[in-house]
Parts: structure tokens; sequence; C-alpha cells
């Protein structure tokens, strides 16, 4: 584990006797025992630090959002794609076995829609530092809108609009329209009550479920779920289960949303 503060480093890692504390990004990107790294960083340094991991020939798990907009997405596909290396956005709740189960009985859907959203209680969390990439709509909303493009695909009709305080938007809600009819909602906020739930609506039946992206008590544990499919991938490697293609389309999504708020 690098950290720009080591001994709160040894301190989380204090349960692992076995684990090692880097003193720098850098040390650790030069460790040639390193092969694969995790970008858990603020938004805004996520390019930056999967770029140098990449050029260090290290295979990258980026934590979500992959980037601020779709063009640093695409600089970051395109630099994998010539290091011979892995790169997937960490979007940890395609891996839990009960969202796979809904969406696969989702088929013929006309409307979804997904909410997350919570209160972010101190003006100095990095989530609302526009600095640092923050805002509901990359912190949260690439969940919603992930998830409504996981069942409907890429939509043709983007409407948004956005509560704005210092820079950064604490709430967003976006109503999207897809060929054939079907529409979405997709709701994130950073000054709500917490809430995660969606709901699928098809010609046949309701289908909702709560605590849909994050859970601390949940038996299946998305996070052990992805890492592994992560580290399949690179022992063996195969294609990693979300490829950079999805994640570039989501990130246009969230650009068009970004924009039709404005």
């Amino acid at each position: 584990m690098a950290s720009r503060d080591p001994a709160r480093a040894r301190e989380i890692l204090a349960p692992y006797p076995d684990a090692r504390v880097l003193e720098s990004y850098e040390s650790l990107l030069a460790d040639p025992r390193v092969e694969a790294v995790y970008n858990p960083l603020p938004n805004s340094l996520h390019r930056e630090w999967t770029l140098r991991a990449l050029e260090a020939g290290k295979h990258v798990l980026c934590e979500k959002p992959i980037g601020l907009n779709a063009g640093e997405a695409e600089e970051m596909a395109a630099a994998a794609s010539d290091a011979g290396k892995h790169l997937m956005e960490a979007f940890m709740y395609r891996f839990h076995p009960a969202m796979r189960e809904l969406v696969a009985s989702s088929r013929g859907a006309i409307h979804v829609e997904a909410s997350f959203g919570f209160q972010v209680r101190e003006a100095s969390d990095i989530r609302v530092q526009q600095a640092l990439g923050g805002g509901a709509l990359l912190d949260v909303g690439c969940y919603t809108v992930s998830f409504v493009r996981w069942i409907l695909g890429e939509p043709e009709y983007v409407g948004a609009r956005s509560t704005i305080r210092n820079g950064v938007d604490v709430t967003t809600s976006a109503l999207l329209g897809f060929a054939g009819g079907a529409t979405a909602s997709a709701w994130c906020s950073l000054e709500s009550a917490e809430i995660q739930e969606v709901t699928v609506i098809t010609p046949e039946s309701v289908q909702r479920r709560t605590t849909a992206f994050t859970s601390r008590k949940d038996p299946d544990d998305p996070y052990q779920l992805m890492v592994e499919s992560f580290g399949d991938s690179v022992i063996h490697d195969r294609p990693v289960a979300i490829p950079l293609s999805e994640s570039i389309a989501n990130m246009r999504v969230l650009d068009r949303i970004a924009e039709a708020s404005r």
C-alpha cells in the first residue's frame, strides 16, 4: 500500500502483518514486485495516476468514475492498449448476483428508475470539492446511469436539471429516452436522506430493489467478487468483465447529462 501518510497507512494495515507500506505512489510504481494497482484516489487524479501506472507496466483497477469525462476515459483506454495491460473501472455493483439476476429478468423493460443519494455533512469532504472532481453526478450518478444503460442501452434523448453549490452539483436529476419508446430516470444527490433504489417496469411486472449499489450487511460481497474477477483477468490474461468501451459509453452519457443540466 502506498499513501501520502505512511503512519496512517500502517495503522490501517495493522491487522495484516504481511502487508507492506510504501512511502509514496512513485515508489509503489517503481516496485517490480507490484503487478497490479488499485487507484482509489479522488476523481481528478484517476487519469494521471492510472496513466502513470500503465506506463510503469502495471495493470490497473481504477475506482469509478474512470475519469472526469469521456475524453479522459478514451485516453486511458488507449494507454492501456499501448501498454498491453488490463484496465478496468471498479463498478463493484455489477458483480452482485442479485443485480445480475435483476438485469437478466428485465428484458423488454419500458421504464427504469435508479436513485442514489445521501448527505455529505462536511464542507471539506472530497466529494464536494470542485478541484477534486466532486459532485453528485460523478460520485453516485455514475451508478444510476450505468444501471439504466445496462438494461436499456444508449439513450437517444437526455434532459437534466442540477442544483449547484460551490461549483459542484449536489443534486442532479436526468430523464433519458431510448429507441422504441422506453424511458429512464437517473437521480443522484449529496444532500438527501440516504436512498439506494432501483425500479424496473416491464409489461408483465414491476421489480424493485433497495440497497442496490452498496450494502454493509450483504452476504455477497461485490467488492471481493470484483477484485477476484479482475485478478483472474490479470493472471490468465483474459478480457476484463467491464470492458473499457462500456466505461467510455457511460462517461459519454454523464457528459451529456452535465451539459443538459447547464
